[in-house]
């Protein structure tokens, strides 16, 4: 066939292969795509203004500076770009594909802001990286010299990950604990793969392997070792496990067969698509196949789960959401993508209990939106005799996740917490009032985004870094 650009068919050949034209064959698609994508980069690079105040750049937290890659990127200089992007952003390609820029820098570009469409700067963000690994730009680590010094970092999510990216750079001896039996944490197993190809997750985890990174997986603190024995083996820890209890529901019906929460569903998932053995998918526990699904929540993670819902192949998906559209948590995109895939939104409805074991549907009670809470928002309140069921095969509870109990788990009291179970640290160098031990991310913050894990992971290891070399220059003295 023809080499040249098929708009109409690039995004179902890239999404959808099963519903490729029969005579789009994957080379084909490859170079058509490769050329597709050029040419939009370079279009929407153009675009920037180029303006003297980048909000973009301001309302970004890594700061990235985007006006200078984009601008080099207009001009096909994409090897400078990608070397401009990656100063300051551990895995661009990562955040090019799971940030939510329509509240971040895309949000706040001025020419959005006048109304013309922002520049897809999150697009334009992973093309440059993902460049960068085929041309071989993106460089394996190599310290230039070695030190003595050791750390030791609780967690290979997306924040202990960008600070053994930085340690390991400056020839830090780094050992990386996780329970899981892959790195990568929440890019792993909790978010899918049709947001984050988990190939790209899996090629960061072989660089730092590959630069020295020591990974223990498999590793449960506080069972197969203890937190005083990490703290003992190593000059400096950093806790980076991020929130992964649940938030559960307490009603009527709790506990029914069918009732599940969000994480295991989107784990289960995810390990199914590495091609592992998972039983609770294979009977039908954990898979949506052929049922009528119902996801509670309103955040991105409810949006996860509506979205593998319906590719999984659900009969019905709907997603119940206690206050309006306006005041949804997630992603404004996310929530336009699953409305495309088919998802029905029922606004200003909460549950009320649960019918049936197996479950066979949910108590919904009908919300208006009176006055303002603490935090501002509107607080939503019921509508008296406005209750109705809806039917259900599979329940996906996504309320959100809390700390767990580190200092009961891990047999460690002088762990300074506050009182909603997060770690307590400087916001910038992530110390803790514990000697030696600091803490990155959601364990910090609750349960927050990827990008503002990674660089509470690069600050906290500048951090660290900038002890050491104190400590080394007062001991020469």
């Amino acid at each position: 066939m023809a080499k040249q650009p098929m708009l109409k068919f690039v995004n179902i050949a890239r999404d959808m292969p099963e519903k490729r034209p029969p005579d789009l064959r994957r080379e084909d698609f490859k170079e058509i795509y490769a050329e597709y994508a050029d040419a939009k980069a370079k279009e929407q690079s153009a675009r920037c203004s180029q303006c003297g105040v980048p909000y973009c750049q301001s309302h970004c937290p890594l700061h990235n500076n985007i006006p200078d890659w984009l601008r080099l990127t207009a001009e096909g200089r994409l090897q400078e770009a990608y070397e401009v992007s990656q100063a300051t952003n551990t895995f661009p390609e990562i955040c090019g594909r799971i940030c939510p820029q329509d509240r971040l820098c895309e949000g706040n570009c001025v020419i959005e802001q006048s109304g013309h469409g922002t520049v897809t700067i999150g697009s334009v963000e992973k093309y440059i990286t993902d460049t960068a690994w085929e041309e071989g730009w993106v460089k394996p680590i190599k310290p230039a010299a070695e030190r003595t010094e050791s750390v030791g970092i609780i967690g290979a999510g997306p924040g202990g990950l960008a600070a053994a990216d930085v340690l390991r750079r400056a020839g830090v001896q780094v050992t990386v604990y996780d329970r899981y039996d892959r790195a990568g944490g929440l890019l792993t197993y909790g978010i899918p793969g049709f947001k984050l190809e988990k190939d790209v997750v899996m090629r960061r985890n072989d660089q730092l392997e590959q630069g020295g990174v020591t990974f223990k997986l498999n590793c449960n603190v506080g069972e197969d070792i203890s937190f005083d024995d990490i703290r003992g083996a190593h000059d400096a820890v950093i806790i980076a496990t991020g929130v992964y209890k649940s938030r559960d529901l307490q009603a009527p019906g709790v506990g029914a067969q069918g009732l599940v929460r969000a994480i295991d569903f989107l784990t289960v998932s995810n390990r199914k698509s590495f091609g592992d053995e998972v039983p609770a998918f294979d009977d039908g526990s954990l898979n949506a196949e052929g049922k009528r699904v119902v996801v509670i929540g309103g955040g991105d993670t409810a949006m996860d789960c509506v979205r593998t819902s319906v590719r999984q192949g659900a009969t019905s998906v709907k997603c119940l959401y206690r206050r309006d559209r306006a005041n949804m948590p997630g992603s404004q995109r996310e929530v336009q993508n699953a409305e495309e895939e088919g998802v029905i939104f029922e606004w200003l409805s909460a549950p009320k209990g649960f019918t049936g074991d197996p479950i066979k549907g949910v108590m919904v009670q009908k919300m208006r939106l009176g006055a303002p809470d603490a935090t501002g928002r509107q607080a939503p309140e019921v509508i008296e005799g406005a209750d109705y069921v809806e039917d259900a095969d599979l329940v996906i509870m996504a309320l959100g996740f809390e700390a767990e109990d580190l200092p009961t788990l891990w047999e460690c009291p002088d762990l300074p917490v506050n009182r909603w179970g997060t770690v307590k640290a400087d916001y910038v160098t992530g110390r803790t009032a514990a000697e030696g031990v600091y803490a990155v991310g959601d364990i910090v913050r609750g349960a927050s985004l990827v990008v503002w894990a990674i660089k509470d992971g690069r600050d906290c290891a500048e951090a660290i870094l900038e002890g050491f070399n104190t400590r080394a220059a007062v001991a020469a003295e």
